[in-house]
């Protein structure tokens, strides 16, 4: 059964880990634990300093996928220049629906959040909760992007300050 997962991610790979975002799969390790041997992906971190072991038979389970296509991240671009929705819900509420919406790993979702949390010059400041939910959002969707677009992150984060910009004007 684990055979056909392994097919579908291979080493040197980028996948979008949910919790985490952007990593590579450094490599395809069998490891035994508590007497059973485990087939794992090991998925490194680069930004975060971290790496991650996941079943292979776990993986597409867990929501670990393949990078989005230039489709998806074109149609994530739309949304940022869509119009923010302001909901009326308490703060606590929307801050956990954007959290969700964080670790997801789902970059439209991801879009979203930052397009309804992301502020101008002109408007009111953002409080420190706010402003955190927004750039672990903005981070995850310019790693992405990068990712997706062979870039690097500081010219994915240009293209997603120019949307975001231009729907301000």
């Amino acid at each position: 059964m684990s055979k056909n997962k392994t097919s579908e991610f291979r080493p040197n790979d980028y996948v979008v880990y949910p919790a985490h975002g952007v990593g590579q799969i450094m490599s395809i390790e069998e490891q035994e634990i508590a007497g059973l041997s485990l087939e794992l992906f090991v998925v490194s971190f680069e930004k975060d300093k971290m790496t991650l072991r996941v079943p292979t038979n776990k993986a597409t389970e867990i929501g670990m996928r393949s990078l989005s296509s230039p489709d998806v991240v074109s149609q994530a671009m739309k949304t940022l220049k869509g119009k923010a929705k302001a909901k009326r819900a308490m703060w606590s509420r929307r801050a956990q629906e954007y959290e969700q919406k964080i670790n997801s790993g789902d970059l439209i979702a991801i879009a979203e959040v930052v397009r309804d949390l992301h502020r101008t010059d002109e408007q009111r400041e953002q409080s420190y909760s706010e402003r955190q939910l927004y750039e672990a959002a903005l981070e995850r969707l310019t790693r992405e992007i990068a990712a997706v677009s062979g870039d690097d992150e500081v010219m994915a984060a240009r293209q997603v300050d120019e949307v975001l910009i231009s729907r301000a004007a």
